[in-house]
């Protein structure tokens, strides 16, 4: 009977020293390449670059709609600007544009150009800033105050 036990205690080791998992070494992970965090004003620059610099003409647009779409100004009284950048186009009102007519859309303009265009639109001079919702130069957003 011991026998038996001793058998079967040598025969239970060598299968847990046979059949034990042997533990490899694990590779050293890369070293993760932490991104730039950017800033708000830095983020705002990179999707004002993105905006588009001309508009096609469609049936049915004018100045005032083009201006209002969230990727011109999202502010219908900076109508002007377009108005001012493509008169060669517009011969005689600004409310004569027509289908195909392709207008380069300014970016890069100052605050007294958007306040004049603003008051030329209709806005009060007490009221020619330009709205905070509005899609202006970066620059020009730090300039008024307004948060990114």
């Amino acid at each position: 009977m011991k026998k038996l036990v001793l058998l079967a205690v040598i025969v239970s080791l060598t299968f847990a020293w046979g059949c034990a998992k042997k533990v490899k070494s694990q590779p050293e992970p890369a070293p993760v390449k932490q991104e730039k965090v950017l800033s708000p004003m830095e983020l705002y620059e990179q999707e004002y670059r993105k905006l588009p610099t001309s508009h096609t003409v469609v049936k049915g647009e004018c100045l005032w709609w083009i201006s209002e779409y969230k990727q011109i100004y999202n502010d219908p009284f900076m109508w002007p600007l377009i108005y001012k950048a493509n008169r060669a186009q517009i011969k005689k009102s600004p409310n004569l544009i027509y289908p195909g007519q392709n207008f380069a859309i300014p970016r890069d303009f100052s605050l007294d150009e958007a306040k004049a265009a603003r008051h030329m639109a209709g806005k009060s001079k007490k009221r020619s800033d330009p709205a905070a919702t509005a899609v202006l130069p970066p620059a020009l957003r730090s300039q008024l105050g307004y948060g990114f």
